[in-house]
Protein backbone atom coordinates (compact mmCIF):
# COMPACT_ATOMS: atom_id res chain seq x y z
CA UNK A 1 0.00 0.00 0.00
CA UNK A 2 1.30 3.40 -1.31
CA UNK A 3 1.93 6.02 1.03
CA UNK A 4 -0.92 9.10 2.12
CA UNK A 5 1.31 10.86 3.36
CA UNK A 6 4.62 12.30 1.71
CA UNK A 7 6.44 11.89 5.57
CA UNK A 8 6.40 8.47 4.78
CA UNK A 9 7.44 8.36 1.67
CA UNK A 10 10.64 6.62 0.33
CA UNK A 11 13.13 9.00 -1.57
CA UNK A 12 12.54 6.33 -4.29
CA UNK A 13 8.84 6.74 -4.14
CA UNK A 14 9.29 10.90 -4.12
CA UNK A 15 11.88 11.08 -6.72
CA UNK A 16 9.33 9.10 -9.05
CA UNK A 17 6.28 11.58 -7.80
CA UNK A 18 8.30 14.32 -9.06
CA UNK A 19 8.79 12.85 -12.46
CA UNK A 20 5.48 12.16 -12.86
CA UNK A 21 4.55 15.63 -11.41
CA UNK A 22 2.22 14.40 -8.80
CA UNK A 23 4.30 15.74 -5.53
CA UNK A 24 6.81 18.62 -5.23
CA UNK A 25 9.97 18.87 -2.97
CA UNK A 26 7.95 21.80 -1.69
CA UNK A 27 5.43 19.64 -0.42
CA UNK A 28 7.94 16.57 0.48
CA UNK A 29 9.86 19.02 2.44
CA UNK A 30 6.85 20.58 4.04
CA UNK A 31 5.61 17.11 5.14
CA UNK A 32 9.08 16.16 6.68
CA UNK A 33 9.07 19.89 8.37
CA UNK A 34 5.64 19.13 9.81
CA UNK A 35 6.84 15.59 11.05
CA UNK A 36 9.72 17.21 12.55
CA UNK A 37 7.55 19.72 14.55
CA UNK A 38 5.16 17.40 15.78
CA UNK A 39 7.61 14.71 17.01
CA UNK A 40 10.97 15.94 17.40
CA UNK A 41 10.32 17.93 20.88
CA UNK A 42 9.65 14.16 22.38
CA UNK A 43 11.94 12.43 20.23
CA UNK A 44 15.16 14.56 19.96
CA UNK A 45 16.52 13.62 16.68
CA UNK A 46 17.25 17.02 15.09
CA UNK A 47 19.63 19.23 16.99
CA UNK A 48 19.45 22.03 14.78
CA UNK A 49 16.91 22.67 12.05
CA UNK A 50 17.09 25.16 9.42
CA UNK A 51 13.75 24.90 7.73
CA UNK A 52 13.67 28.45 6.02
CA UNK A 53 17.03 27.44 4.11
CA UNK A 54 15.45 23.58 3.29
CA UNK A 55 12.15 25.50 1.65
CA UNK A 56 14.09 27.40 0.02
CA UNK A 57 16.61 24.34 -1.40
CA UNK A 58 13.20 22.91 -2.46
CA UNK A 59 11.91 25.81 -4.27
CA UNK A 60 14.84 25.92 -6.27
CA UNK A 61 14.32 22.01 -7.19
CA UNK A 62 10.94 22.17 -7.51
CA UNK A 63 11.53 25.21 -10.63
CA UNK A 64 14.57 22.45 -12.33
CA UNK A 65 11.82 19.81 -11.98
CA UNK A 66 9.00 22.15 -13.87
CA UNK A 67 12.03 22.40 -16.64
CA UNK A 68 12.26 19.09 -17.04
CA UNK A 69 15.90 19.71 -15.55
CA UNK A 70 17.02 18.08 -11.88
CA UNK A 71 20.10 18.72 -10.76
CA UNK A 72 21.24 15.36 -9.71
CA UNK A 73 20.15 12.01 -8.28
CA UNK A 74 18.77 13.42 -5.28
CA UNK A 75 17.19 16.62 -6.19
CA UNK A 76 14.51 17.59 -3.87
CA UNK A 77 14.44 14.42 -1.54
CA UNK A 78 14.67 15.70 2.18
CA UNK A 79 17.64 14.84 3.99
CA UNK A 80 19.64 15.01 6.89
CA UNK A 81 23.02 15.01 8.51
CA UNK A 82 24.44 13.64 11.61
CA UNK A 83 26.09 16.32 13.52
CA UNK A 84 29.70 15.15 13.66
CA UNK A 85 29.46 15.87 9.80
CA UNK A 86 30.92 19.41 8.69
CA UNK A 87 27.58 21.24 7.09
CA UNK A 88 28.21 24.64 5.02
CA UNK A 89 25.27 27.03 7.23
CA UNK A 90 24.95 25.14 10.22
CA UNK A 91 26.78 24.60 13.23
CA UNK A 92 28.28 21.22 13.74
CA UNK A 93 28.00 21.02 17.63
CA UNK A 94 28.98 17.24 17.89
CA UNK A 95 27.18 16.80 20.78
CA UNK A 96 29.29 18.83 22.96
CA UNK A 97 29.43 21.73 25.19
CA UNK A 98 33.03 22.27 24.24
CA UNK A 99 32.40 23.46 20.62
CA UNK A 100 31.52 27.37 19.97
CA UNK A 101 28.52 27.25 18.06
CA UNK A 102 29.25 30.81 17.15
CA UNK A 103 32.22 30.44 15.13
CA UNK A 104 32.28 30.14 11.04
CA UNK A 105 30.33 27.28 9.37
CA UNK A 106 31.81 27.35 6.12
CA UNK A 107 33.15 24.09 4.95
CA UNK A 108 30.94 20.90 3.46
CA UNK A 109 32.44 17.29 4.74
CA UNK A 110 32.44 15.74 1.81
CA UNK A 111 29.58 13.81 2.28
CA UNK A 112 27.50 16.48 2.74
CA UNK A 113 28.97 18.25 -0.62
CA UNK A 114 28.24 15.10 -2.41
CA UNK A 115 24.59 15.43 -1.28
CA UNK A 116 24.18 19.56 -2.12
CA UNK A 117 25.42 18.86 -5.61
CA UNK A 118 22.91 16.45 -5.92
CA UNK A 119 20.17 18.18 -5.12
CA UNK A 120 19.14 16.92 -1.36
CA UNK A 121 17.35 19.58 0.51
CA UNK A 122 19.21 19.46 3.59
CA UNK A 123 17.02 19.38 6.86
CA UNK A 124 19.62 19.81 9.54
CA UNK A 125 21.50 17.98 11.74
CA UNK A 126 20.92 15.18 13.89
CA UNK A 127 21.33 13.90 17.31
CA UNK A 128 24.51 12.04 18.62
CA UNK A 129 26.34 12.05 22.07
CA UNK A 130 29.77 14.01 22.53
CA UNK A 131 32.05 12.94 19.54
CA UNK A 132 29.88 9.99 18.76
CA UNK A 133 31.92 8.39 21.55
CA UNK A 134 29.21 5.73 22.36
CA UNK A 135 26.43 3.08 21.71
CA UNK A 136 23.51 5.57 22.77
CA UNK A 137 22.43 8.55 22.08
CA UNK A 138 22.21 11.26 24.90
CA UNK A 139 24.86 14.41 25.97
CA UNK A 140 25.26 17.21 28.34
CA UNK A 141 24.37 19.41 25.20
CA UNK A 142 21.24 17.78 24.01
CA UNK A 143 19.54 15.93 26.19
CA UNK A 144 18.42 12.19 25.64
CA UNK A 145 17.42 11.16 21.95
CA UNK A 146 14.72 8.41 22.14
CA UNK A 147 13.54 5.78 19.93
CA UNK A 148 10.30 6.31 18.10
CA UNK A 149 9.27 3.13 18.58
CA UNK A 150 8.88 3.69 22.19
CA UNK A 151 9.88 6.99 23.52
CA UNK A 152 11.06 4.98 26.99
CA UNK A 153 13.80 2.94 24.68
CA UNK A 154 17.03 4.34 23.47
CA UNK A 155 17.43 4.55 19.72
CA UNK A 156 20.88 3.57 20.05
CA UNK A 157 24.01 5.72 18.58
CA UNK A 158 26.04 7.27 18.05
CA UNK A 159 23.92 7.56 15.19
CA UNK A 160 20.91 7.57 17.09
CA UNK A 161 19.28 11.27 15.72
CA UNK A 162 19.70 10.05 12.05
CA UNK A 163 18.07 6.73 12.76
CA UNK A 164 15.40 7.84 14.81
CA UNK A 165 14.53 10.77 12.08
CA UNK A 166 14.69 8.06 9.76
CA UNK A 167 12.06 5.92 11.38
CA UNK A 168 9.89 8.45 12.13
CA UNK A 169 9.50 10.14 8.68
CA UNK A 170 11.55 13.20 9.20
CA UNK A 171 13.19 13.58 5.53
CA UNK A 172 13.43 9.90 3.87
CA UNK A 173 17.74 9.88 3.79
CA UNK A 174 20.17 10.27 6.58
CA UNK A 175 23.89 10.35 6.95
CA UNK A 176 25.24 8.71 9.81
CA UNK A 177 28.92 7.54 11.00
CA UNK A 178 30.12 4.05 12.26
CA UNK A 179 32.94 3.41 14.50
CA UNK A 180 31.96 0.27 16.30
CA UNK A 181 28.41 -0.50 15.58
CA UNK A 182 26.89 3.02 15.49
CA UNK A 183 25.13 2.87 12.18
CA UNK A 184 23.96 -0.95 12.38
CA UNK A 185 22.89 -0.45 16.36
CA UNK A 186 20.36 2.77 15.51
CA UNK A 187 19.13 0.94 12.63
CA UNK A 188 18.52 -2.45 14.53
CA UNK A 189 16.69 -0.17 17.09
CA UNK A 190 14.98 1.63 15.36
CA UNK A 191 13.99 -0.27 12.32
CA UNK A 192 15.62 1.02 9.64
CA UNK A 193 18.17 0.13 6.96
CA UNK A 194 21.88 1.03 7.76
CA UNK A 195 24.88 0.45 5.75
CA UNK A 196 28.57 0.99 6.67
CA UNK A 197 30.11 1.00 3.79
CA UNK A 198 33.94 -0.17 2.95
CA UNK A 199 36.51 1.53 4.93
CA UNK A 200 37.36 4.46 2.22
CA UNK A 201 34.40 3.72 -0.03
CA UNK A 202 32.47 7.17 1.48
CA UNK A 203 35.29 9.86 1.62
CA UNK A 204 35.15 11.80 5.31
CA UNK A 205 37.17 15.39 5.99
CA UNK A 206 38.24 15.96 8.67
CA UNK A 207 39.28 12.19 9.44
CA UNK A 208 38.02 11.06 12.49
CA UNK A 209 39.81 11.28 15.52
CA UNK A 210 39.07 7.22 16.30
CA UNK A 211 41.29 6.50 13.24
CA UNK A 212 40.71 3.98 10.31
CA UNK A 213 37.25 2.21 12.23
CA UNK A 214 35.64 5.20 11.36
CA UNK A 215 33.36 4.65 8.28
CA UNK A 216 30.17 7.36 6.69
CA UNK A 217 27.04 5.41 5.69
CA UNK A 218 23.62 5.69 4.81
CA UNK A 219 20.36 5.33 7.17
CA UNK A 220 17.04 5.21 4.82
CA UNK A 221 13.87 3.06 4.99
CA UNK A 222 14.45 0.97 1.66
CA UNK A 223 17.40 -0.50 0.43
CA UNK A 224 16.85 1.12 -2.84
CA UNK A 225 17.46 4.76 -1.06
CA UNK A 226 20.48 3.53 0.40
CA UNK A 227 21.77 2.26 -3.26
CA UNK A 228 20.54 5.64 -4.60
CA UNK A 229 23.02 7.40 -1.35
CA UNK A 230 26.04 5.48 -2.05
CA UNK A 231 26.00 6.51 -5.73
CA UNK A 232 26.22 10.28 -4.54
CA UNK A 233 28.37 9.50 -1.15
CA UNK A 234 31.00 7.66 -2.98
CA UNK A 235 32.15 10.02 -5.50
CA UNK A 236 35.69 11.17 -5.02
CA UNK A 237 36.88 14.20 -2.61
CA UNK A 238 40.92 15.12 -2.65
CA UNK A 239 40.56 15.84 1.34
CA UNK A 240 40.68 11.81 2.01
CA UNK A 241 43.51 10.39 1.78
CA UNK A 242 42.79 6.87 2.84
CA UNK A 243 39.62 7.23 0.34
CA UNK A 244 39.61 4.14 -2.16
CA UNK A 245 40.26 5.22 -6.08
CA UNK A 246 37.05 6.09 -7.58
CA UNK A 247 34.71 3.28 -9.41
CA UNK A 248 32.52 3.89 -12.09
CA UNK A 249 29.63 1.53 -10.39
CA UNK A 250 26.27 2.01 -10.26
CA UNK A 251 24.85 0.63 -7.18
CA UNK A 252 21.47 0.21 -8.20
CA UNK A 253 22.31 -1.94 -10.71
CA UNK A 254 21.78 -5.33 -10.11
CA UNK A 255 19.98 -4.39 -7.36
CA UNK A 256 17.42 -7.36 -7.69
CA UNK A 257 19.28 -10.16 -8.89
CA UNK A 258 18.80 -11.90 -5.79
CA UNK A 259 20.98 -14.32 -3.52
CA UNK A 260 20.46 -17.98 -5.68
CA UNK A 261 23.59 -20.00 -4.87
CA UNK A 262 25.75 -17.26 -3.26
CA UNK A 263 27.48 -18.79 0.09
CA UNK A 264 26.28 -17.57 2.95
CA UNK A 265 27.81 -17.93 6.21
CA UNK A 266 25.39 -18.05 9.13
CA UNK A 267 27.15 -17.45 12.44
CA UNK A 268 24.13 -16.75 15.38
CA UNK A 269 27.13 -15.77 17.94
CA UNK A 270 30.19 -15.59 15.90
CA UNK A 271 31.37 -18.08 18.62
CA UNK A 272 31.15 -16.22 21.17
CA UNK A 273 28.06 -14.18 22.03
CA UNK A 274 26.76 -15.82 25.13
CA UNK A 275 23.75 -12.93 25.49
CA UNK A 276 21.92 -12.94 22.90
CA UNK A 277 17.91 -12.31 23.67
CA UNK A 278 15.86 -15.09 22.59
CA UNK A 279 13.71 -13.24 20.65
CA UNK A 280 17.05 -11.94 18.49
CA UNK A 281 18.19 -15.25 17.91
CA UNK A 282 14.80 -16.88 17.03
CA UNK A 283 13.84 -13.98 14.36
CA UNK A 284 17.42 -13.85 12.96
CA UNK A 285 17.30 -17.55 12.41
CA UNK A 286 13.91 -17.23 11.07
CA UNK A 287 14.70 -14.27 8.11
CA UNK A 288 17.94 -16.76 7.40
CA UNK A 289 15.47 -19.52 6.84
CA UNK A 290 14.12 -16.82 4.44
CA UNK A 291 17.34 -16.56 2.77
CA UNK A 292 17.73 -20.49 1.85
CA UNK A 293 14.26 -20.11 0.30
CA UNK A 294 15.69 -17.19 -1.83
CA UNK A 295 18.27 -19.77 -2.63
CA UNK A 296 21.71 -19.07 -0.96
CA UNK A 297 23.29 -21.96 -0.20
CA UNK A 298 23.44 -21.35 3.86
CA UNK A 299 26.32 -22.98 6.15
CA UNK A 300 25.95 -22.57 9.82
CA UNK A 301 29.67 -21.88 10.70
CA UNK A 302 31.17 -19.50 12.86
CA UNK A 303 34.29 -17.44 11.13
CA UNK A 304 36.74 -18.69 13.88
CA UNK A 305 38.16 -15.72 15.90
CA UNK A 306 38.03 -14.99 19.66
CA UNK A 307 35.72 -11.55 20.57
CA UNK A 308 38.04 -8.67 19.78
CA UNK A 309 36.08 -6.09 22.43
CA UNK A 310 39.46 -5.19 24.37
CA UNK A 311 40.87 -4.36 20.61
CA UNK A 312 38.05 -2.45 19.80
CA UNK A 313 37.52 -0.64 23.30
CA UNK A 314 41.65 -0.16 23.60
CA UNK A 315 41.82 2.14 20.33
CA UNK A 316 38.74 3.73 21.12
CA UNK A 317 39.78 4.55 24.19
CA UNK A 318 43.30 5.87 22.52
CA UNK A 319 40.78 7.85 20.25
CA UNK A 320 39.39 9.63 23.30
CA UNK A 321 42.50 10.34 25.17
CA UNK A 322 43.98 11.96 22.28
CA UNK A 323 40.50 14.17 22.17
CA UNK A 324 40.78 14.86 25.73
CA UNK A 325 44.28 16.62 25.10
CA UNK A 326 43.18 18.95 22.56
CA UNK A 327 40.72 20.68 25.12
CA UNK A 328 41.67 23.15 27.78
CA UNK A 329 40.61 22.57 31.25
CA UNK A 330 37.70 24.27 31.08
CA UNK A 331 36.38 22.27 28.17
CA UNK A 332 37.63 18.93 29.85
CA UNK A 333 34.96 20.42 33.22
CA UNK A 334 32.28 19.96 30.32
CA UNK A 335 32.25 16.92 29.14
CA UNK A 336 30.14 14.12 28.92
CA UNK A 337 31.08 11.94 32.19
CA UNK A 338 31.12 9.22 29.76
CA UNK A 339 33.38 10.34 27.38
CA UNK A 340 35.80 11.44 30.26
CA UNK A 341 35.36 7.69 31.66
CA UNK A 342 36.96 6.80 28.13
CA UNK A 343 39.60 9.14 27.94
CA UNK A 344 40.96 7.87 31.56
CA UNK A 345 40.92 4.43 30.41
CA UNK A 346 42.63 5.17 27.06
CA UNK A 347 45.56 7.38 29.18
CA UNK A 348 46.41 3.99 30.92
CA UNK A 349 47.52 2.67 27.34
CA UNK A 350 51.14 2.20 26.72
CA UNK A 351 52.82 2.75 23.40
CA UNK A 352 53.62 -0.75 23.46
CA UNK A 353 50.36 -2.10 23.99
CA UNK A 354 48.52 0.32 21.50
CA UNK A 355 51.12 -1.27 18.70
CA UNK A 356 50.28 -4.95 19.96
CA UNK A 357 46.21 -3.63 19.44
CA UNK A 358 47.51 -2.66 16.15
CA UNK A 359 49.14 -5.93 15.30
CA UNK A 360 46.03 -8.25 16.69
CA UNK A 361 43.60 -6.02 14.55
CA UNK A 362 45.94 -7.05 11.44
CA UNK A 363 45.83 -10.70 12.31
CA UNK A 364 42.06 -10.55 12.56
CA UNK A 365 41.51 -8.17 9.22
CA UNK A 366 43.64 -11.37 7.03
CA UNK A 367 41.55 -13.62 8.81
CA UNK A 368 38.50 -12.30 7.72
CA UNK A 369 40.18 -11.76 4.03
CA UNK A 370 40.87 -15.39 3.91
CA UNK A 371 37.64 -16.52 5.33
CA UNK A 372 35.63 -14.60 2.80
CA UNK A 373 37.32 -16.25 -0.28
CA UNK A 374 34.82 -19.52 1.25
CA UNK A 375 32.23 -17.50 1.68
CA UNK A 376 30.51 -14.33 -0.53
CA UNK A 377 28.34 -13.71 2.80
CA UNK A 378 28.35 -14.04 6.63
CA UNK A 379 25.14 -13.27 8.65
CA UNK A 380 24.48 -12.80 12.26
CA UNK A 381 22.21 -10.83 14.57
CA UNK A 382 22.92 -7.26 14.32
CA UNK A 383 22.66 -6.35 17.77
CA UNK A 384 22.32 -9.41 20.52
CA UNK A 385 19.62 -7.45 22.32
CA UNK A 386 16.56 -5.22 21.55
CA UNK A 387 16.80 -1.66 22.38
CA UNK A 388 16.94 -0.87 26.32
CA UNK A 389 16.25 1.83 28.48
CA UNK A 390 17.24 5.28 27.13
CA UNK A 391 18.87 7.14 30.05
CA UNK A 392 20.76 10.26 31.27
CA UNK A 393 24.58 10.84 30.03
CA UNK A 394 26.59 9.11 32.79
CA UNK A 395 24.13 7.47 34.55
CA UNK A 396 26.04 3.98 34.66
CA UNK A 397 29.89 3.42 35.26
CA UNK A 398 31.53 2.96 31.44
CA UNK A 399 34.12 -0.40 31.56
CA UNK A 400 34.51 -2.35 28.19
CA UNK A 401 31.25 -4.49 28.61
CA UNK A 402 28.64 -2.14 29.28
CA UNK A 403 29.70 -0.01 26.35
CA UNK A 404 29.58 -2.53 23.86
CA UNK A 405 29.14 -6.01 25.00
CA UNK A 406 25.75 -5.75 24.30
CA UNK A 407 26.51 -5.60 20.73
CA UNK A 408 29.13 -8.38 19.83
CA UNK A 409 28.38 -8.40 16.17
CA UNK A 410 29.05 -4.90 15.08
CA UNK A 411 32.52 -3.94 15.73
CA UNK A 412 34.47 -6.86 15.00
CA UNK A 413 33.69 -5.42 11.10
CA UNK A 414 35.12 -2.04 11.42
CA UNK A 415 37.98 -3.68 12.94
CA UNK A 416 38.13 -5.47 9.30
CA UNK A 417 36.71 -2.56 7.69
CA UNK A 418 34.35 -4.81 5.81
CA UNK A 419 30.62 -3.29 4.67
CA UNK A 420 28.33 -4.34 6.85
CA UNK A 421 24.29 -3.84 7.18
CA UNK A 422 21.46 -3.69 9.57
CA UNK A 423 18.02 -4.62 7.89
CA UNK A 424 14.82 -5.59 10.00
CA UNK A 425 14.19 -9.10 10.16
CA UNK A 426 11.04 -8.86 12.58
CA UNK A 427 9.66 -7.41 16.23
CA UNK A 428 9.56 -8.57 19.64
CA UNK A 429 6.24 -9.65 21.73
CA UNK A 430 6.73 -5.36 22.90
CA UNK A 431 6.65 -4.38 19.26
CA UNK A 432 10.44 -3.55 19.01
CA UNK A 433 12.30 -3.85 15.73
CA UNK A 434 14.85 -6.76 15.72
CA UNK A 435 18.12 -6.64 12.99
CA UNK A 436 19.88 -8.96 11.15
CA UNK A 437 23.45 -8.20 9.85
CA UNK A 438 25.20 -8.80 6.54
CA UNK A 439 28.38 -8.67 6.37
CA UNK A 440 30.28 -8.87 3.18
CA UNK A 441 34.10 -9.14 1.63
CA UNK A 442 35.89 -6.17 1.28
CA UNK A 443 34.99 -3.78 -1.38
CA UNK A 444 31.52 -6.08 -1.41
CA UNK A 445 29.30 -3.35 -0.81
CA UNK A 446 26.47 -3.76 -3.86
CA UNK A 447 26.67 -7.56 -3.13
CA UNK A 448 26.06 -6.58 0.46
CA UNK A 449 23.24 -4.21 -0.93
CA UNK A 450 21.91 -6.61 -3.39
CA UNK A 451 21.20 -9.95 -0.50
CA UNK A 452 19.47 -7.01 1.18
CA UNK A 453 16.79 -6.14 -1.33
CA UNK A 454 16.30 -9.86 -1.35
CA UNK A 455 15.85 -10.29 1.81
CA UNK A 456 13.24 -6.68 1.84
CA UNK A 457 11.26 -8.17 -0.84
CA UNK A 458 10.16 -10.91 1.15
CA UNK A 459 10.43 -8.99 4.87
CA UNK A 460 9.27 -5.48 4.16
CA UNK A 461 10.82 -2.53 6.40
CA UNK A 462 8.15 -1.58 8.57
CA UNK A 463 7.31 2.07 10.23
CA UNK A 464 7.06 2.63 13.89
CA UNK A 465 3.06 3.65 14.43
CA UNK A 466 3.44 7.42 15.97
CA UNK A 467 0.97 9.12 18.35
Amino acid sequence: MKPTDLADCTATELLALYRTGQASPVAATEAALSRIARHNPQLRAFVHVAADEALASARASEARWQRGAPLGALDGVPTSIKDLILTRGMPTLRGSLTVDAAQAWDVDAPVTARLREAGAVLLGKTATPEFGCKGETNSPRNGITRNPWDPSKTPGGSSGGTAAAVAAGMGPLSVGTDGAGSVRIPAAFCGNFGLKPSFGRVPAYPLSPFGSVAHLGPHTMSVADAALMMNVMTRPDARDWTSLPPEARDYTAGLDDGIRNLRVAWSPTLGYATNVDPEVAVACAQAVRKLVDLGAQVEAVDPGFDDPLDITCGLWFLGAWTLWNGLNAEQQALVDPDFRAEAQLGARLTALEVAQLHLRRGALGSHMRQFMQRHDLLVTPAVAVPAFDAKPAGQSALNPDNMLGWTPFSYPFNLTQQPACSIPCGLTAAGLPIGLQIVGPMFGDALVLRAARALESVLPIPRPRLP
